[in-house]
């Protein structure tokens, strides 16, 4: 292990408490919302996902890196999160397939870490105490001088985000003599959705967070997809303002995570900030439609409010519930046409017990057609 994991670091939370350890990945400062994922294993997936950009990300197994890192396992192009802060920063790995220890891997993405923190402690802290901004350094100690760069980061709460992980230019992906065309709104795509709609015969198009209504139109697509991503949902009004173009074009429209607040704000169904948001691979969700319960993977700081789906059961009726707090995770709209989930059918690694929502989207596609 790297001599550097002996440099102390500090972590200082908005409120003002304190957790010591040693820096990991590279020397520096960094700045973000704090919250905690449960997941025992996928972390690479988990610092790839763009939902997390922004976030300093605390990892409740106590083993981080023990597997490697491997190119094959990233969900976007480089790291997304803001800062890791973990217990054991494990260099050495016995993964044949991997590419990197986990040092060298932070260390070419430029990722501020700390090690030997008291994960368990900081978790219990921030369940009880709520979301809020944080700042780790491994460059200083002094508290004074954090808490002053600490002040000057805007809260998650307004912030827009999506337009900062979205891709420049759109791109293709699949056979284009496939059976059908899903025009998808990238937000913070995830690679494992795109191979998810490729394996199901689709050719999919891949459209910038800002693409306009009569240029997703202009593709002429079979339907549209609307992916996850990081920030508050309601600071999107250009997003909400495309999701209601589509619904009045009245052909299928699925959302994941970012993309489920989305349609429902296109609903006139109002988000809501999360005193601590869903991450882990192993949330118990109930299909009500069906009666039967999914193990999923989640990652989202933001929900969708139940009374006011509640105050417009005309349009829009719950598909989802989540079993450890009743919030909701999945909606569609009563024509049928378009539906969405909070959580992540995609995971990879992680439950796959809600990968059949990929194929009711196909369904839609070839009722429609």
């Amino acid at each position: 292990m790297s001599n550097m994991s002996q440099v102390p670091a500090v972590l200082l939370l908005e409120d003002g408490a304190v957790f010591h350890g040693k820096s990991a990945g590279k020397i520096g400062t960094t700045t973000g919302e704090i919250c905690f994922n449960t997941g025992m294993t996928g972390y690479q997936e988990i610092f790839t996902d763009p939902s997390y950009f922004g976030q300093l990300l605390v990892t409740t197994n106590a083993h981080i890196g023990n597997y490697g890192t491997a190119v094959a396992d990233m969900e976007s192009e480089n790291i997304k999160i803001a800062g890791l802060i973990c217990k054991n920063f494990t260099n050495e790995y016995s993964r044949q397939l991997a590419d990197y220890s986990i040092q060298d891997y932070f260390e070419k993405e430029n990722l501020v870490a700390i090690s030997h923190v008291d994960t368990r402690a900081l978790v219990r802290y921030i369940r009880d105490k709520g979301a809020m901004n944080a700042i780790v350094s491994s460059e200083t100690t002094d508290i004074e001088s954090l808490k002053a760069q600490l002040a000057k980061v805007p809260p998650m709460e307004g912030l827009e985000l999506a337009s900062k992980v979205t891709t420049q230019s759109a791109y293709s992906l699949g056979d284009p003599d496939a059976a059908f065309r899903v025009a998808v709104l990238d937000f913070g795509t995830k690679q494992n959705i795109l191979r998810c709609f490729t394996e199901r015969d689709c050719y999919v198009r891949v459209f910038p967070a800002k693409t306009s209504f009569e240029e997703l139109k202009a593709w002429n697509p079979d339907g549209y997809f609307l992916s996850n991503g990081p920030g508050d949902p309601a600071a999107m009004d250009y997003a909400v303002a495309t999701a209601k173009e589509i619904l009045k074009e009245k052909k299928p429209l699925f959302g994941i995570c970012l993309g489920h607040q989305l349609l429902a704000l296109a609903l006139d169904i109002p988000t809501y900030k999360m005193h601590n948001g869903h991450r882990g691979i192993n949330h118990p969700v109930k299909n009500i439609l069906t009666g039967r319960c999914e193990i999923t993977s989640q990652n989202h700081g933001f929900g969708v409010s139940p009374k006011a789906i509640a105050d417009n059961q005309d349009k829009i009726e719950i598909t989802h519930k989540n079993l450890n707090d009743q919030t909701i995770e999945g909606i569609r709209t009563k024509n049928g046409q378009a539906f969405s989930v909070q959580y992540h059918p995609e995971s990879s690694p992680g439950p796959h017990d809600s990968r059949y929502l990929f194929d009711e989207f196909v369904q839609l596609l070839k009722k429609k057609r």
